[in-house]
Order: structure tokens, then C-alpha cells, then sequence
């Protein structure tokens, strides 16, 4: 079975977005080490879970990075042309280059992908479809970068007691600190 990895910004509170969707107290600048450890996560997966909100920026987003020299062209070409799942019950056609549509049940479309052949596969969110995840004991792997900020209230991907067993911890000198986490079933 294929592995589900979940990598998500969080706040030191556990918010991974302001009330609003706000976004703007991210780290932005992140060192190389953090960037070569998004690398190593990203390496085996084959797939990329997105809700229908992240989508939408996500996806031309990576493709404006393709096209922009000043990239780091090797990981924008990884985010751009791994396949994508947009899950979404409203949408009933995109435009997206390299990306199918997951109109119905969630757990048992997550559920199929993960009994499929290949690599891992990896979801960024957004709040709801995260926490939709979770919640249904999909996720096999937690990888939760911490901001150095505290949001003391906003979007949050955990909202119910989820047990969780600690695999890892690793500080970047940008002030991010990412907790591993595995489901405790």
C-alpha cells in the first residue's frame, strides 16, 4: 500500500491559516537545508492530493515557476508535473495540465489510490481537506512545519482528539521546526 504524507505549515498554536484564510505570517524564507528536507520527503511521491481551494492556486502557481529562470527548476518541474488529485464536489471540469478530477467519496477514492501501484503520495491541504484526512485515519505520515508564530485563532486541520505517535523533529535556521508524526490506529 502507498504511503499519504501530509506536509502542512501550522502556526505554534496549531492554525494552519487565519480566521480570513490569511496566510501572511509564513516563514517565506526558507534556508537550504529546509528546502533540501522538502526535497527528500517529495522524492518518492508520484502523486499530489490537493481540496479544490488549494488547487486553484497551486497548480498555475507551479507552473509560473517552471517558466521563471530564477526558480529552482529541478523541484517547480516536481510540483508541476506530478500527477495531481483535485478533489472537489462543485468543480466538473478544469483546464489543469496533468491533473484528474475526484468527484466522490473521499475515503473511498483516497482509499483506491493508495491500493493502486506507485510511489507515495502527498496532500498540502487546505484546512477542511486535511482535516477530512485525518479524521478518517488516511494519512500515514505527518511532517508539520512549525512558523515561529503564534495566530491565537484561525483554520485548523485537527479538530477532534487525534492520537498521535512522535517519529522526528528537525530546526532550521529560518525558524521553522518540522514534527513527524504517524497515526496512532
Amino acid at each position: 500500500m502507498r504511503k499519504l504524507k501530509l506536509q502542512m505549515q501550522v502556526s505554534i498554536d496549531g492554525f494552519v491559516a487565519e480566521v480570513n484564510g490569511g496566510m501572511s505570517w509564513l516563514v517565506w524564507d526558507w534556508d537550504e537545508e529546509l528546502k533540501d528536507y522538502v526535497k527528500a520527503i517529495t522524492e518518492p511521491v508520484d502523486t499530489i492530493l490537493l481540496g479544490r481551494v488549494l488547487a486553484q492556486g497551486f497548480i498555475p502557481a507551479w507552473a509560473e515557476r517552471v517558466a521563471n529562470p530564477a526558480t529552482d527548476e529541478v523541484f517547480a518541474r516536481k510540483m508541476h508535473e506530478t500527477h495531481r488529485v483535485v478533489f472537489s464536489k462543485s468543480l466538473q471540469s478544469h483546464e489543469w495540465n496533468n491533473a484528474s478530477l475526484a468527484t466522490g467519496d473521499t475515503v473511498e477514492e483516497v482509499t483506491a489510490l493508495k491500493n493502486a501501484p506507485g510511489g507515495d503520495i502527498i496532500t498540502y491541504g487546505g484546512s477542511s481537506f486535511a482535516g477530512s484526512l485525518i479524521h478518517h485515519g488516511l494519512i500515514d505520515e505527518l511532517h508539520l512545519f512549525v512558523n515561529p508564530t503564534a495566530l491565537g485563532s484561525g483554520m485548523p486541520i485537527f479538530t477532534e482528539h487525534t492520537k498521535l505517535k512522535f517519529t522526528g523533529s528537525r530546526a532550521f535556521d529560518c525558524g521553522i521546526v518540522v514534527l513527524v508524526y504517524e497515526p496512532v490506529r
